[in-house]
Parts: structure tokens; C-alpha cells; sequence
């Protein structure tokens, strides 16, 4: 059996692990796409081995290259995209809800896909869980716990900015985890005053005010500097997590949902009802048909 492995959209931490597991099941069967789609419409295709999985399987990053490719949906880009693929008796897809309509597409042309959730925005559609999720919730507490010893020390209000685009999930669980004063997820849920008036309480208190925010909500620089003149004399800072959320080390429960992943791929060629996508519910791995 000749298969393919490529990644789409961003990084997510634990896609080497998944990777390097394909690697040992399949060994010298298994081709990798270089840079996601547009290493499939450029028939950028190499063995596996020339990528090494295995040397990064417990690291950040992605060894075969990933990128966000929206021409992928161009005709004469998807039509050689689609001759590369069906090359293959089985492609295996990482990404998120666009890689997943990329999918879709093959599978309708004849394409034997296996889809598997890949972001850290845990948003994809049916999946209760997507590799890097955890990871990069983590990422946010792991900046909290090094930036909350020194808003302590001065009674300051912090705005912890996390990634999640339009999803609040990693804000979300960040911010119950750590025990946040605000979680804002929406833009409606920010309301100014509340916030200045929590900062400048807590700061006759001495103490600090912590708010977690999902990214695309507002200028978060901007809303510390007006927090600081509603709060006044407390000091509103803001801290941007950024990529440490998805450059950062796969966890150990990270590498567990991984393994569970693989095995569901795994699974999902030998059942031979391709196309379909190995989702996550209830603590395991579950096929459903694209």
C-alpha cells in the first residue's frame, strides 16, 4: 500500500508524533507532501524518510512544512492537486475545517482521504478534541504563572491575549484553570468599566487583576492604556502569548490524544469506507463518513 501524509493550515503541536507513528506503520510506503497543499498541486512529494519524523516526533513544528493555501480551491490548481493524490491508494490530511472542505473535495473526485483534526483552535466541526489544543492551553497557563508574580507585586491588571481567531475555546479553558477575574470571548462580553473598576479595587487591595482574552476582540495594547486612565493610579499591562502557543512542546496528554489518533487513522484504511475523518467523542477516536 502506497499512502501519503500531508499537513495543512497551522501548526499544531503533536502532528510530528503523529507523523513519526505513521512512519513505523507503514516504513518505506509512506510520502510525505512538502508545505501542505501546495506541495500536492506542485507534486512536491518525497518519501517519508528524508523528513526524519522520528527526531521530532516529541517536538512543536511540523517536519514535512505546513502552510495555509485558500488558491487550493483554483481549478487548475485543485485538478493537479487531484492527479498527484489519486497516485496514492490512501492521503492523510491534518488541519482544520478549510483543510477538511479540502478533503472533501478530493473524496468527491475519487480521492481515498482520511481526515484527522489538527488545531490548536479545537474547532472543527463534529471533533470534540483536535491535536495541539491541549498544548496550547497550557502555553496560556504557563505564561500566567510567569507573568502573575510580578502584576502581584505592583496591584496591576494584566490582559493575557491568547490565539483562537474567531474560537474561545483556549481562552476559555486558560482562564479556568488559572482562576482569570474575566474571560472574554465575545465582543460583547468586554465591558470597560467592569474590568477598571475590579483593576482599581483590587489595587487598594494589592492585588493583581487578571483578564484572558481570545484574539480579534479588540487592540489589546489600546485597552490596556484606556484600563490604566479608567483605573487610575493601577497600571493595566497586556501580554500578547502568540506563537509560544503553538511553538511550545507537545504535552503528555497531548501525545496521548495523538497516539489515539493514529490508531484511529490507522483503523480508518484498513476499514476501506474511504473517504472519512477519525473525530474525537467521549474519550475516543470515532469514524464518520465525509
Amino acid at each position: 500500500m502506497k499512502v501519503l501524509v500531508v499537513a495543512s493550515g497551522g501548526d499544531a503541536p503533536g502532528t510530528n508524533k503523529f507523523i513519526s507513528i505513521l512512519q513505523r506503520k507503514y516504513g518505506k510506503n509512506l510520502f510525505a507532501c512538502r508545505d501542505g497543499f501546495i506541495g500536492l498541486c506542485q507534486n512536491d512529494i518525497v518519501p517519508i524518510k528524508f523528513f526524519e519524523p522520528h527526531k521530532y516526533a516529541n517536538k512543536a513544528g511540523c517536519c514535512i512544512g505546513t502552510t495555509r493555501f485558500p488558491e487550493f480551491k483554483e481549478p487548475k490548481n485543485f485538478q493537479k492537486a487531484l492527479k498527484n493524490a489519486k497516485g496514492y491508494d490512501a492521503v492523510f490530511v491534518l488541519g482544520g475545517n478549510g483543510s477538511k472542505k479540502g478533503v472533501r473535495e478530493l473524496a468527491d473526485n475519487g480521492v481515498n482521504a482520511v481526515f484527522i483534526p489538527a488545531t490548536i483552535d479545537n474547532d472543527v466541526e463534529e471533533s470534540e478534541y483536535s491535536i495541539g489544543f491541549h498544548t496550547a492551553v497550557k502555553a496560556v497557563c504557563d505564561c500566567v504563572k510567569n507573568i502573575m508574580p510580578s502584576m502581584q507585586a505592583h496591584a496591576r491588571g494584566v490582559i493575557v491575549e491568547t490565539m483562537g481567531r474567531n474560537c474561545g475555546k483556549i481562552a476559555e479553558n486558560a482562564g479556568q484553570a488559572v482562576g482569570a477575574d474575566f474571560v472574554i470571548t465575545q465582543k460583547e462580553q468586554l465591558d470597560e468599566n467592569k474590568i477598571a473598576a475590579l483593576i482599581k479595587q483590587n489595587h487598594r487591595k494589592h492585588l493583581p487583576t487578571l483578564v484572558i482574552m481570545r484574539e480579534n476582540i479588540c487592540d489589546v495594547k489600546a485597552l490596556a492604556k484606556r484600563l490604566t486612565t479608567l483605573a487610575a493610579p493601577a497600571e493595566t499591562k497586556s501580554l500578547t502569548v502568540g506563537h509560544l502557543q503553538r511553538g511550545s512542546a507537545p504535552t503528555k496528554a497531548e501525545l496521548k490524544y495523538v497516539k489515539k489518533f493514529a490508531h484511529g487513522a490507522v483503523k480508518a484504511v484498513k476499514t476501506k469506507q474511504l473517504p472519512i475523518a477519525v473525530m474525537f467523542s467521549c474519550g475516543k477516536t470515532i469514524l464518520k463518513k465525509i
